[in-house]
């Protein structure tokens, strides 16, 4: 299920608050040089531009391996967009339902339910408790994926971050740059006063893009790199509450840990909505 906190645009949902940040952070610097007197035409400097972006990318380039710089584009898309993940509410009720048919039935009735589960991650697992695989095994090997994915996901990340590293050093190079050829003007000072001026814009664009841009980025893949360590971490508890054959009640109050309490009561009131539901359709069973 998408989360739908993001906005819908053409079918696709984008992260509302990555798109609303970058926009605000045009909008600031655009606005302060306005105020400050200064034309943001000014910012559209060609040298200042490849400086800082051709720069940029140069030494990234540099410092990752191929196989991490062709999965940027994918990165931007994360950043930029809500992914399609499991619903954490639904995920825990889905456990505690199917801690009832283990009870009742045995871990074997899990088979059936196989193909209803998309998420490979939960496939996987589900389908080792069904083996009879031991518990300690499915951890390891389940918590070995998550540890992937995590090295993964921080290789991502790390490309940001040390992009935002470099952006304002380049800055820093880009006015040398420009001072170096206002000083060649000295004698002119009104193209001597232009070029300085000039040659902060590339200080400027490093300080911005690497604080404003690559930063931020790097922390968001962060952030939505731990809800979805999260979210894995609930389904090998989960798993391994099963196999274990621990009450549907003990595995609520043990998966509903990692929720905030806000989530715990919108699941709760959920949960009774349903089961109100589920009652009055009865009612109008027996009286038809």
């Amino acid at each position: 299920m998408i989360d739908l906190e993001g906005i819908a645009l053409g079918g696709i949902y984008v992260d509302k608050t990555s798109i609303i940040g970058i926009i605000l952070g045009i909008f600031a610097i655009g606005l302060g040089m306005v105020l400050k007197g200064v034309s943001v035409m000014a910012l559209f400097n060609p040298a200042a531009l490849l400086i800082i972006f051709v720069g940029t990318l140069a030494a990234v380039m540099i410092a990752f391996p191929t196989r991490v710089i062709k999965n940027v584009p994918a990165l931007f898309k994360v950043i930029l967009t809500e992914q399609e993940q499991v619903n954490m509410n639904e995920l825990i009720t889905q456990f505690t339902g199917w801690a009832e048919q283990t009870r009742r039935e045995g871990l074997l009735s899990l088979e059936g339910q196989m193909e209803t589960v998309e998420d490979p991650f939960l496939h996987s697992g589900l389908q080792m408790a069904v083996d009879g695989q031991n518990p300690d095994f499915i951890r390891d090997v389940l918590m070995e994926k998550v540890y992937a994915m995590e090295r993964r996901h921080e290789e991502g990340a790390q490309v940001f971050s040390q992009a935002g590293t470099y952006a304002p050093t380049l800055g820093v190079l880009g006015a040398v740059v420009g001072l170096i050829a206002a000083l060649g003007n000295m004698e002119n000072m009104d193209i001597l006063g232009a070029a300085i001026s000039a040659a902060f814009i590339a200080t400027l664009l490093g300080i911005f893009t690497g604080y404003v841009l690559w930063h931020p980025f790097a922390n968001k893949l962060r952030e939505k790199s731990k809800r979805e360590v999260m979210m894995k971490e609930v389904m090998v508890e989960g798993i391994l509450s099963i196999t274990a054959g621990e009450s549907p009640s003990v595995i609520k109050d043990k998966l509903s840990s990692y929720l905030s309490a806000k989530e715990i009561d919108n699941m709760n009131r959920k949960n009774a909505e349903q089961r109100s539901d589920e009652q009055e359709g009865g009612n109008e069973t027996e009286e038809s």
